[in-house]
């Protein structure tokens, strides 16, 4: 079970490398920042539901308040993470959040719910941070820069938390709550924040090109009902570190669908980040918590 829980998490972690993609048509077609969370949430929540009853009802209890706190931190991430682009560069803030949120959840996980990986684990989230840092240099990361590009940094190192404080939230709410049901809070409570900062913000919720609109409908489909559907049935059977970590294999998914999808080229720099980050998810795999997070 916890292979198949792995493997489904990698395949989710892939399809969520469309989610780039996806919003940069979406963005360069007239929605904002906002109005494409908000879409993709809303998109999201019908199937959700359906899946949700099927499920045998949309639960309840401490789970389903798990499921929402997730959603908002999801929120809080998109947003702190889309603002660190305005202020750095876009790889600079993908580093951050992407690398530095697996570290914060091993680290709860250690000292908060008593896990214990093994030297093949921490082994893992080191080689799995070089290969996001590689990853990241090879998309034009660079140290130091104007006051305005480490305020950039600042906000995605904040981010990095509460994407964190997101997969730690999931993994909580799937104790008690199946998959469908707490894909369905998480995706209610994050559409709760983007309506109200849209509501304050006032941006436009229509005048899109079709490709916009095709590309909410891909957040909304392939994005936060399916791949987040099968992220949450795999980090209910893996131990978090192992979960967060896997969660990564996004950002391989984002090089290569950016060559096909983008044109952009494909470099040895970045190949190797990405063997690195798949190398250390293995060994993370391998030496896992060897005793289960109470």
């Amino acid at each position: 079970m916890r292979g198949r829980a792995l493997a489904a998490i990698l395949f989710g972690a892939s399809l969520l490398g469309f989610s780039a993609i996806f919003v940069k048509w979406a963005v360069a077609g007239g929605a904002s920042i906002f109005t494409v969370g908000g879409y993709r949430m809303l998109i999201a929540l019908p199937g959700a539901a359906l899946l949700a009853r099927r499920a045998g009802g949309f639960g309840g209890g401490a789970g389903r308040a798990w499921a929402v706190a997730a959603g908002t931190a999801l929120f809080a991430d998109l947003a702190l993470w889309h603002e660190a682009m305005h202020r750095t560069t876009a790889a600079n803030a993908t580093l951050l959040v992407g690398g530095l949120s697996p570290i914060w959840v091993a680290l709860f996980s250690v000292l908060s719910l008593g896990a214990r990986p093994g030297w093949l684990g921490w082994l893992g989230q080191g080689v799995g941070l070089a290969g996001a840092l590689v990853l990241a240099l090879a998309r034009g990361a660079h140290g130091g820069g104007a006051a305005e590009g480490v305020s950039g940094e600042t906000l995605a190192i904040i981010a990095s938390f509460t994407y964190a404080a997101f997969t730690l939230a999931m993994s909580r709410a799937r104790r008690t709550l199946a998959a469908p049901q707490a894909l369905f809070w998480m995706s209610l409570g994050c559409l709760a924040c983007f309506v109200v900062v849209i509501a304050v913000t006032r941006d436009p919720l229509s005048g899109y090109d079709a490709r916009a609109w095709a590309s909410l409908v891909g957040l909304g489909v392939v994005v936060q009902l399916l791949a987040w559907w099968i992220n949450s049935w795999g980090l209910g059977h893996v131990d978090v570190a192992t979960g967060a970590l896997a969660l990564q294999m996004q950002q391989v998914a984002t090089l290569f669908l950016a060559a096909w999808l983008l044109g952009e080229p494909l470099r040895a720099l970045g190949l190797l980040g990405a063997g690195l980050l798949i190398g250390g998810i293995a060994l993370v795999a391998r030496g896992g918590a060897t005793a289960k997070p109470r």
